[in-house]
Order: structure tokens, then sequence, then C-alpha cells
């Protein structure tokens, strides 16, 4: 092997994680949070890893051409936009995800910003606190009996229709690359176009990755085929926003709340103007971040390092480029 070293584009990674890698051999190169790409550039350089598991910060061209020894890159968590996949498939390396291992926590955190949006959570406490006693005016609204539709029914939308079921949601989604038999499994009404699926929410959660296709689907035409009133969460990629447009809809009451973990740039500037409107409830993209799932993911995406490296096998559903993988070992033959 031709190096031993994995760069961790973090400060931190859990124990358990860390403890796997070095009874594999594998040493742990850690870097500040959100370096910049230049800057990784020449830690690739300078370390020249067989692996880069990916957290905070892009990882481009550059980054991927400058590793001699890479082999693989493993995101930590499902979503992969901040790596250039081109780039990768080009190189031949696998580009793997944490497939499902954060699934429950980024559903959990979902479900809290639907409820803490619908129930108006954060007025109530804000108010409260500042000596007002609202209880003679306040209104919210019950969940129950709600149209709660689902953008991507992966492994974290199956696991917020799930907990929806509880809360008796009636629940749709809309995902054209999945069977049949995943929405009856789940009792997911499916809906067969994401312009059908908008027209009878109530509740619109967003859960599919961010790609050409889904890039700013939320957007001045999207909204305005809704339900007036409608609540809009999104724990996804904050690119499948057009923020302006919702920001727009939130100021004119067609959207009555919003609640957001992610942003189109992040961290977000501190003047972004989300955080003048008191019908949004915004967190740091924080849904994976459960003692649980930092276990799970971090397991998972340095297993998925080991593997390739090894020769061992990976879960195919994992490599997220495999087929432009396939495609380039044709080219090549």
């Amino acid at each position: 092997m031709s190096s031993n070293k994995i760069l961790i584009t973090s400060h931190k990674l859990n124990p358990k994680a860390i403890e796997v890698l070095e009874q594999r051999g594998y040493e742990a190169v850690f870097t500040p949070p959100y370096t910049a790409p230049e800057d990784l550039v020449k830690l690739v350089e300078e370390t020249d890893p067989v692996g880069i598991l990916v957290r905070l910060g892009q990882i481009n061209d550059a980054v991927i051409n400058a590793g001699k020894s890479l082999k693989v890159l493993s995101k930590f968590g499902a979503g992969v936009d901040n790596i250039d996949i081109d780039a990768a498939t080009k190189r031949g390396l696998p580009v793997l995800n944490a497939l499902g291992a954060n699934a429950k926590s980024v559903a959990e955190h979902a479900i809290t910003l639907m409820m803490a949006t619908i129930k108006k959570t954060l007025m109530l406490d804000t108010s409260l606190r500042g000596g007002q006693w609202v209880k003679p005016q306040h209104l919210s609204t019950e969940v129950s009996g709600k149209v709660l539709c689902i953008v991507g029914l992966g492994q974290i939308g199956r696991a917020v229709s799930k907990i929806a079921k509880g809360l008796e949601l009636e629940v749709h989604a809309y995902d054209p690359y999945l069977d049949d038999s995943i929405f009856e499994e789940y009792g997911v009404i499916r809906e067969t176009s994401f312009e059908d699926l908008v027209k009878k929410a109530d509740i619109v959660t967003m859960h599919c990755p961010l790609t050409n296709e889904t890039a700013k689907m939320i957007n001045a035409d999207s909204i305005a085929m809704m339900k007036d009133g409608v609540f809009i969460i999104n724990t996804a990629r904050g690119g499948v926003v057009d923020e302006p447009a919702l920001e727009a809809a939130l100021k004119s009451g067609k959207v009555t709340a919003a609640g957001l973990d992610v942003f189109a740039v992040e961290p977000p500037p501190a003047d972004h103007p989300f955080w003048s409107l008191d019908n949004v409830v915004v967190s740091p993209h924080v849904g994976t971040s459960t003692a649980e799932a930092d276990v799970r993911v971090s397991v998972a995406a340095v297993m998925g390092i080991i593997q390739v490296v090894e020769g061992e096998e990976v879960d195919q559903n994992r490599i997220v480029n495999r087929e432009g993988l396939a495609v380039r070992a044709e080219q090549v033959i």
C-alpha cells in the first residue's frame, strides 16, 4: 500500500471510527472545517492520502487530481453535492455515501422543524420570555389529517413517512426513480409528477439530492401551484430551494412558514434575509448531528474507504458514480 493516510475534511471524527482506522493500519489526517479548495490541494499533495473522507468544504477536480495515491472518496452522510463527481469518475475513483446511516436522525429533525413551524413554537417561547401572555389571541393548527408531500422517497423520506403516519398525516410522495412497491410498502400515495404533488400539499418536505434536475425545485412557479398557507420544510440541500422566491412567498403569506436546516451558501451570511422573518425556523445543517447517527455514519464512511482500498466487497448502492465508472471501464477496454 503506497499510503496509509486518510484525509478527513473536518477537525474531528467519532472515536469508534478512529479506532476502526487504527486497527486496520491507517492514519487519520484532519483539516480545519471548510478548508478552501486551494488549501486542500496542498494538504492532499503533502499527505498523499489513499482516501478522502469528505465532511466539510468543496472537493473539486484540483483536489481530486492532487492525490497520486488516492483510490476513493467517501462522504460523511448521503448528499455528495460538495464533491466533483465527474472529476472522480474520470480518474476511476468511486465516490461512496453512507446510505441510510443518518436517515432516522434527519427524519426526526424534519418532523421537529415541521412541528415547530406549524405550532409556532419559537414565537410562543420568545413572546413569553419577553413578558407577553398571548394565550387569548393565539391560534395554531393541527397536523392530523393534513397532506404531507415528500419530495424524494429515499431512506430519509421513508423514515419521515413512518413518523408522519403516526401523526395521522396523509402522506404523498414524488420520486421517479423508485418502483411502486416502495410506495406500497410504506403506505405512501404516489404522485407521478412534482407539479401534481405540490398542488395537494399542506406541507412540503424536501428529501432529494441536489442535482441539475432538483436545483431550485421550490421556486416562484412551483410555490404558485401550492395551496395558500402551505408550510415548507427543507433538510435536504439549500440549493433545492430558490431562496429569494421563498422569501417573497413568506412575506406575502402564500407560504405560512418554513423550517430550514440547509441553505444555498453554508455558512449563510450574517445579513441573510431569512433572519429578519419571524415565520422561519432555522438550524445550522444539524439534521444528522445526533450521537447515534455520528457513530453509524462515521464507521460506514471509514469502512467504505477500507473496503475499496483493500479490495473487499462494497455495497454497490453506496457507490454514487457506479454507472459512470462502468461506462469508463468499457471505454478503457
